[in-house]
C-alpha cells in the first residue's frame, strides 16, 4: 500500500503486477515483464517506484506512474521470494531461495553488495526506516 493510501500493488501466480485504486478497488494498471509467479512487491515511501520479485529470478524496478520497466536486476541464481525498498527509495534489498541477499541501487540498477550467510532459503527481508539495517530470514 503506498504510503499515502491511495494505490495498492499486488503481484500474483500469473505473472502480473497489478496496480489498483484503493479507494474505488479498481485496476489501475497491469505491469508485465516476469515469466513466473510474482512472491513479492513493494512501493516505494514517495510512491514513484514499484519493486517485484518472482520465481523467475529477477528483481524489476518500475515506474508507478506510468507502469514502464526502469531497470530489470539479475544475479540471483534462484526464484527471488521477498523485495523491499528503502525509505529514502535509494536502495533495494531481495532475497532469494539460492540463500542470498542482495541490495540493488535503485538509480542505476547495480548489484551494490551480497549478504552471504543463509544455510537456506531466503524468505523474507526488511530495512529499518533509517536505511541502517536489514533484516532477513
Amino acid at each position: 500500500i503506498s504510503l499515502d493510501g491511495k494505490r495498492i500493488v499486488s503481484g500474483s501466480a500469473d505473472s502480473l503486477v497489478k496496480i489498483w485504486d484503493a479507494a474505488t478497488g479498481a485496476e489501475v494498471r497491469t505491469l508485465r515483464g516476469h515469466s513466473g509467479w510474482v512472491r513479492s512487491v513493494s512501493i516505494s515511501s514517495d510512491g514513484t517506484h514499484i519493486v517485484s520479485g518472482s520465481v523467475d529470478g529477477l528483481v524489476l524496478i518500475w515506474n508507478a506512474e506510468t507502469g514502464a520497466e526502469v531497470h530489470t536486476l539479475t544475479g540471483h541464481t534462484g526464484p527471488v521470494y521477498s523485495v523491499a525498498i528503502s525509505r529514502d527509495g535509494k536502495r533495494v534489498v531481495s532475497g532469494s531461495e539460492d540463500n542470498l541477499v542482495k541490495i540493488w541501487d535503485v538509480e542505476t540498477g547495480a548489484e551494490v553488495f551480497t549478504l552471504r550467510g543463509h544455510t537456506d532459503v531466503v524468505l523474507s527481508v526488511a530495512i529499518s526506516p533509517d536505511g541502517t539495517r536489514i533484516v532477513s530470514g
